[in-house]
């Protein structure tokens, strides 16, 4: 890493743990149409990060075998200096880059897409099992977690020594997502209650969501 060198981290921990607290992934590739980016669901085993979506999905058919470069960023805060030349923004990025493996083999697909769902919330077990029909339409990719990076800004603004003194106000704006209550379906008639990892998602953020169910 270069712009920005000094706040680089390379230690796989520091690493895992912004792709543990992360809920979306941006996956880029080179397609026959150009560059393009897309927001993705993710998981992970440690080793390597898995993504899916349709067979007929483009960025995914065209990842396939392909370098791929898939980026998590976590918002934690606005910082506001003295001078606009020096707002930032306080964040946990991981940057992984790669080639991507198509999975077909159903047992390490089924295992890619259970660590994809309990990813977000362990309800892969609370559901309807997935069909053979369901697996033969999802196209699944891994990517070694071996080329990783972080990158992580916090704390204050840095201004420049003679703005310190001077009227304008600094500081940071924090940023904080939280899950709200689930609420059923439309189309629900049934007297289940939401399972129990979903429900406790409430009043949660998505990183206390890792201590909820004991990190990984």
């Amino acid at each position: 890493m270069r712009r920005g060198a000094g706040r680089a981290q390379y230690g796989k921990e520091e690493v895992l743990g912004i792709l543990d607290a992360g809920l979306i992934a941006h996956v880029g590739v080179f397609t026959s149409d150009g560059p393009l980016v897309l927001p993705m669901a993710y998981g992970h085993d440690g080793e390597c990060l898995f993504l899916h979506g349709a067979v007929a999905n483009h960025l995914l058919g065209t990842g396939a075998g392909q370098e791929i470069c898939v980026t998590v960023t976590c918002l934690d805060g606005l910082v506001m200096a003295r001078t606009p030349f020096h707002n930032s923004m306080n964040y946990r990025s991981a940057v992984i880059r790669g080639t991507a493996r198509r999975v077909d083999e159903d047992e390490r697909k089924g295992y890619a897409l259970k660590l994809v769902t309990d990813h977000v919330v362990e309800n892969w077990d609370s559901g309807r099992p997935p069909s053979s029909s369901d697996l033969r339409k999802t196209l699944v990719l891994e990517v070694s977690l071996s080329e990783a990076s972080a990158k992580v800004r916090s704390g204050d603004p840095v201004d420049e020594p003679e703005d310190i003194a001077g009227p304008w106000w600094a500081g940071v704006v924090p940023i904080t997502t939280r899950f709200d209550t689930p609420s059923a379906a439309a189309d629900f008639t049934g007297e289940a209650r939401p399972p129990a990892a979903i429900a406790a998602l409430s009043g949660h953020t998505p990183d206390e969501r890792l201590n909820a169910r004991g990190g990984r």
